[in-house]
C-alpha cells in the first residue's frame, strides 16, 4: 500500500490514537500539530490524505484546506476535516472551501477507515 497520511490536529490523545488506527492499516502517517506545520508536511511530503482539524494553533484547519486547494500541485490531496465542531455552518465551509470529507468527534472508527480508503480507492 504505502499511501500517506498527514494527521494534523494539536490534542495528543487525538493524535496518538489516530496514528495507531492508521499505521495499523497499513498507512504511512506524518503529524504536524499546527497548521503552519500542516502546511509545511504538505508541500514536503506530498501526502495523500489529511486528517485535518480545525481548531489549530497558527493556522486553522479552514485556512490550511483554502490553502491546500489554492494551490495547483496540491490538487490531488485528499482532505478530511475531523472535528468537534458540527454545526451546518461549519460543514458547509468546510466541504466549500474544498474539503473532500468532514467527520465530527467523537467518530466510529471503523466508520473513519471507511472514508479514508474510499477517498484513496482502495476497495474497503
Amino acid at each position: 500500500m504505502g499511501e500517506r497520511i498527514l494527521i494534523a490536529d494539536d490534542e495528543p490523545n487525538i493524535v496518538a490514537s489516530l496514528e495507531y488506527l492508521m499505521k495499523r492499516e497499513g498507512f504511512e502517517v506524518a503529524v504536524a500539530n499546527d497548521g503552519d506545520a500542516a502546511l509545511k508536511a504538505v508541500a514536503s511530503l506530498r501526502p495523500d490524505l489529511i486528517l485535518l482539524d480545525i481548531m489549530l494553533p497558527k493556522k486553522d484547519g479552514f485556512e490550511v484546506c483554502q490553502q491546500i486547494r489554492a494551490n495547483p500541485q496540491w490538487q490531488g490531496v485528499k482532505v478530511v476535516m475531523l472535528t468537534a465542531k458540527g454545526r451546518d455552518t461549519e460543514v458547509t465551509k468546510g466541504l466549500a472551501l474544498g474539503a473532500d470529507a468532514y467527520v465530527t468527534k467523537p467518530f466510529s472508527t471503523k466508520d473513519l477507515i471507511a472514508q479514508v480508503r474510499q477517498l484513496l480507492g482502495l476497495a474497503g
